[in-house]
């Protein structure tokens, strides 16, 4: 398919599903003596201050001199450097002094300054910069009408902060009641949260709210999805704050972003409820809990950080522990989820944690940040923008042809085997196993492979004999072989010879033979098979009325194939006008039809929902989902005919992913155009181009390929480049953007 569309406990909790906010979580302000700080000051009154948060793909810092220091992130403007340029090393935050504490939203930051100012900057769609606007800004506003605060939370859409007095005030969105004022509407300036006093703490998760008062106990109000609450209940949601039953002697809060809760207690114990399909409430179980539940095997904890579908806890010793989701699909291990609290390797002396979308931050005492986790964006502060470097793939130098999926590659080397890497959850990659490789493996049992396709979630190679064999997912019969079973091996494809290419679609397959019939399997329901049917196939079925076919492609839900007399057929989904035939009726043919206006075409290629094809003459025409300037004609308006790639010709090949394009010019250059946040286009930006703009620096390429959000080139001279996002070893260099071992931040 060429459309695309995105360890640790042995070496770190490197989870993919992370944070939407974390705030009010008890990081100390005076890191030489976590314990004593973050215990004994809550148990005075005062909560302690976080100096670190991490938002869903953004860090912040408070540095001792009292300024505020960020990566990461920016579409928002929440790193409050000005501009909406995303960091992959900290920037100080505009105007900014004697900041105490710190609170990251999903999209949108908070601080507090020493005279009990709150400033606030990044996305306020719900007024939850509390400035009176709905307007977003890139520096610090002062929040309206608050003075004497000590603490803030954030999440989402919403903020709460916490005054000396004790009282909770709140703004920003409130349609489950999570702004606490017993209405539920919002409020883009503080409100009071009704019935609470004596507050020392408080945490924001997903459209909920929590608070500890200095007696101890903890009060909860707002969406009560899973149990969010703790209440008892799944159900109903509340507007103001009631008491969370069986919680005593509690210090601080914790509030993830998808429905579950911590609280620490005086003892050094940690309390978990709500939502629990990764683990993440430390039970020993992936059962939800309506109420709180110990976490198991943690004592002596000081801190807690409540991710998306993971937790975090400090103990007094210094060390860090973690529960919940652990997905290993970095290089080369898949773990399960981490069921009970389990100490994590690499880390002493810490004195505060901060989880997010994917990565994760601890202080040490001394100061220091250090990061590990996701790092596309640059949200560990480490310098590290690999995304926009074209690096080279490993161990390829005799290299053929490269396939992309969506997140995995296939290429194919002069001996005829196959090679893989990238994302392996369904067997995708053929080596038997289940487990990423950020570096190519062979697929096991093949030889004398001719061509490959690369699906979402499965493989196709063609070998010399004309036989088809598949691997990887197999939900929709997509592998052909008569079962349902998905298979990390390949195996033989039923009922097909004399096949001479294939190509893989989102969850179906078409091959050709070398009799020019089309022959297609896998799933139906948009007529992609073009048989007039909408019904499953697992094993080939021959496409009726297409003779003398040389070329097919398979998009997300559509499939297109070339005639050898230059003429372009197409049919299954066109709601974006995929199928070029000037309509965008849902289902418009789920048998073949010709694509009018294109003639003398030798190639094309299918994305998610538009289109290329290559002219004898080198030009390229494209049609379909346009949003992006993926169709190359300097607009963003959709295309229901094929429309002339702008200022492209001299070009031999085209490739159609999710959201961008690329071209191979006959002289060697490559050319790109469309989405770009992950740098996939390799132009050295996260700009999106809706024109064709040259590849900086490379020549004498062959053959180009096309992920979700990264690309791949193979060289005359054998080797393999690739650029664009790396979460999963996608890009083949033997370091995915995930550290996966502890790292020092340049915070």
């Amino acid at each position: 398919m060429q459309r695309g569309m995105r360890s640790w406990m042995s070496r770190l909790l490197g989870v993919w599903l992370g944070v939407w906010m974390v705030s009010g979580c008890g990081l100390p302000t005076d890191a030489s003596s976590p314990a004593q700080e973050a215990l004994g000051s809550a148990q005075q009154g005062v909560q302690a201050r976080p100096r670190l948060a991490s938002g869903r793909t953004h860090s912040m810092v408070v540095r001792s001199d009292g300024t505020v220091w960020t990566s990461g992130e920016n579409i928002a403007g929440q790193l409050g450097d000005g501009t909406t340029t995303k960091r992959s090393t900290p920037v100080k935050v505009q105007g900014l002094s004697g900041v105490v504490t710190v609170a990251a939203g999903d999209f949108h930051s908070l601080a507090v300054r020493s005279d009990g100012t709150v400033w606030a900057w990044g996305s306020n769609s719900d007024g939850q910069l509390g400035d009176g606007t709905w307007t977003f800004r890139s520096t610090p506003v002062q929040v309206l009408g608050l003075s004497g605060v000590v603490a803030v939370a954030a999440s989402l859409t919403h903020s709460m902060a916490v005054r000396s007095d004790g009282t909770v005030w709140a703004w920003g969105e409130n349609y489950y009641g999570q702004l606490g004022d017993g209405t539920t509407n919002d409020r883009r300036t503080p409100v009071q949260v009704l019935g609470l006093s004596g507050v020392v703490a408080v945490a924001a998760g997903a459209n909920y709210s929590l608070a500890v008062r200095s007696d101890g106990t903890v009060w909860s109000w707002g969406s009560n999805l899973y149990g969010g609450l703790g209440n008892g209940f799944p159900n109903p949601d509340r507007s103001t704050p009631a008491q969370v039953p069986g919680l005593t002697k509690v210090v601080n809060v914790a509030a993830g972003g998808y429905y579950h809760s911590l609280a620490l207690r005086s003892d050094g114990t940690v309390w978990a409820w709500g939502y629990n399909d990764h683990g993440q409430l430390g039970t020993g179980n992936r059962d939800d809990s309506l109420t709180p539940v110990q976490v198991k095997g943690l004592t002596g904890a000081v801190s807690v950080s409540a991710g998306t579908s993971f937790s975090l806890a400090v103990r007094s010793d210094g060390s860090v522990w973690g529960w919940g989701a652990n997905s290993l699909e970095i290089e080369g291990r898949e773990n399960g989820p981490l069921l009970t609290a389990t100490p994590l390797p690499g880390l002493s002396g810490t004195s505060a944690v901060a989880a997010g979308y994917g990565f994760a931050l601890a202080m040490r005492s001394n100061g220091s940040v250090w990061g590990w986790g996701q790092n596309d964006l640059g949200q560990l502060g480490t310098g590290a923008s690999l995304n926009l470097e074209r690096v080279q793939t490993q161990g390829m130098s005799d290299a053929v042809t490269v396939s992309s999926g969506f997140d995995h590659s296939l290429a194919t080397r002069s001996d005829g085997t196959v090679w893989a890497w990238g994302r392996n959850t369904h067997g995708q990659l053929g080596n038997g196993s289940l487990l990423a490789r950020s570096a190519p493996a062979q697929v096991l049992g093949l030889s004398d492979a001719v061509a490959v396709a690369a699906g979402t979630s499965f493989s196709l190679a063609v070998r010399s004999d004309g036989t088809v064999w598949s691997w990887g997912d197999n939900d929709d019969g997509q592998l052909g072989d008569g079962t349902w079973s998905d298979r990390s091996i390949p195996v033989q494809v039923q009922g097909l010879s004399d096949a001479v290419a294939v190509a893989a679609g989102e969850e179906h397959a078409l091959a050709v033979r070398s009799d020019g019939t089309v022959w297609s399997w896998g799933y139906n329901y948009h007529g992609q098979l073009g048989d007039a049917a909408t019904v499953i196939r697992n094993t080939p079925a021959q496409v009726p009325g297409l003779s003398g076919i040389v070329a097919v492609a398979a998009g997300e839900s559509f499939s297109l194939a070339v005639r050898s007399d230059g003429t372009v057929w197409s049919w299954g989904r066109n709601h974006e006008g995929q199928l070029g035939n000037g309509t965008t009726t849902y289902l418009a043919t789920p048998t073949p039809a010709q694509v009018p206006g294109l003639s003398g075409v030798v190639a094309v290629s299918a994305g998610t929902n538009h289109a290329l094809a290559m002219r004898f003459d080198g030009t390229v025409w494209a049609w379909g989902y346009n949003y992006n300037g993926q169709l190359g004609d300097g607009t963003s308006a959709a295309r229901y005919t094929p429309v002339q790639v702008t200022g492209l010709s001299g070009v031999m090949a085209v490739v159609a992913s999710d959201s961008f394009s690329a071209a191979v010019h006959s002289d060697g250059t490559v050319w790109a155009w469309g989405y770009n946040d992950e740098g996939q286009l390799g132009d050295g930006t996260t700009t999106a181009r809706y024109a064709p703009m040259q590849v900086p620096g490379l020549s004498g390429v062959a053959s180009v390929a096309a992920g979700d959000d990264f690309s791949a080139v193979v060289r005359f001279d054998g080797t393999i480049w690739a650029w664009g996002l790396n979460y999963h070893g996608e890009l083949g260099n033997g370091l995915p953007l995930f550290v996966t071992t502890v790292a020092r931040t340049l915070y």
